[in-house]
């Protein structure tokens, strides 16, 4: 069993539209909501591909029932720590000309490229120390039991910047591997928790180790305790700097779509790696293949397995 953790969960709302009027009324060509959130992501993509997940993290308010229940509709376990604070809220605007009704664009329409997508985050909610406590006792019992644990996504409020770090500690204070996919202060503080993989895009690289390439960056956070750094960089693949050596995974071709999501399916493509203790080019070549096949699904948690059965053997391992 895989768990992951979901601090800040959101119910995530997808619109879909042909052209965006900032200045005007907009017509939304169809929605999607459901549960969300970066663990949770994660814990649909390995559920679709047979393995078993457990999904932690914290909710509360109404917002914070209604991602339970669409977790439930979905047939994924999970046992989030209640709080009082609302769970947010995520807005994803993704425009498709192609939807537009052919009226013509009016005055003020911004028509953007087939997939260009804009995320509206909420911060999430205030979490007290009591509530923080007791989901440190609810994720340790469910720790020991798994094979590895996934912790991602942003922190809410009340939550400190090297919470990441503990987790990981607790992980592998019980010999579990342990992955982390964060940004900001948590990226920073992880790597002294000692995870196994920490997987930050080249952005988020950027600003935690300023003024390096991606390959000294991601050096730098092994010698502060990471065991490996996998680096996501878009269009041009991965790069993996682990203790075997240095690989580089690049795609053989582009995948137009909805980009959100597209870490999350390569962070479970990571943790199935870890489970079945694949050699670093399988594991990349499959973590690669998820999240361009991710990129071709409309919603986060999704991914096209046309698009991952055709591009997986053509990604190119170094």
């Amino acid at each position: 069993m895989i768990v992951t953790v979901t601090l800040n969960a959101a119910l995530d709302t997808t619109y879909r539209v042909g052209a965006v009027d900032w200045d005007g009324v907009n017509r939304v060509s169809a929605v999607h909501r459901r549960a969300g959130g970066k663990g949770v992501n994660v814990a649909r993509v390995l559920a679709a591909l047979g393995h078993d997940v457990l999904a932690v993290g914290l909710a509360g308010g109404p917002t914070g029932q209604a991602v339970l229940s669409d977790l439930d509709s979905a047939g994924l376990a999970h046992a989030f720590t209640p709080i009082a604070g609302e769970s947010r809220t995520t807005l994803v605007i993704s425009a498709h000309p192609a939807d537009s009704s052919g009226a013509g664009v009016l005055a003020g329409t911004a028509v953007p490229p087939a997939g260009r997508t804009a995320l509206f985050n909420e911060p999430g909610p205030e979490v007290t120390p009591e509530e923080l406590r007791n989901f440190v006792m609810s994720y340790e019992a469910r720790v020991k039991a798994a094979d590895a644990v996934v912790i991602s996504g942003s922190l809410p409020g009340g939550v400190p910047a090297d919470f990441y770090a503990t987790l990981a500690q607790i992980a592998a204070r019980h010999g579990v591997p342990a992955i982390v996919d964060a940004d900001g202060e948590p990226l920073r503080h992880a790597p002294t928790g000692r995870p196994t993989i920490v997987k930050p895009n080249h952005e988020e690289l950027a600003r935690a180790v300023p003024g390096r390439s991606p390959a000294e960056g991601a050096q730098a956070l092994r010698s502060r305790g990471a065991e490996s750094v996998v680096v996501s960089m878009g269009k041009d693949g991965l790069l993996a700097v682990t203790p075997e050596g240095d690989f580089r995974a690049r795609m053989p071709y582009t995948v137009a779509g909805n980009p959100t999501g597209a870490g999350d399916a390569l962070v479970a493509g990571l943790a199935l790696g870890l489970v079945e203790a694949a050699a670093w080019p399988d594991r990349l070549r499959r973590a690669a293949a998820l999240g361009a096949a991710a990129v071709a699904a409309p919603v986060a948690g999704d991914f096209d397995h046309n698009v991952y059965t055709d591009i997986h053997p053509k990604i190119d391992i170094s």
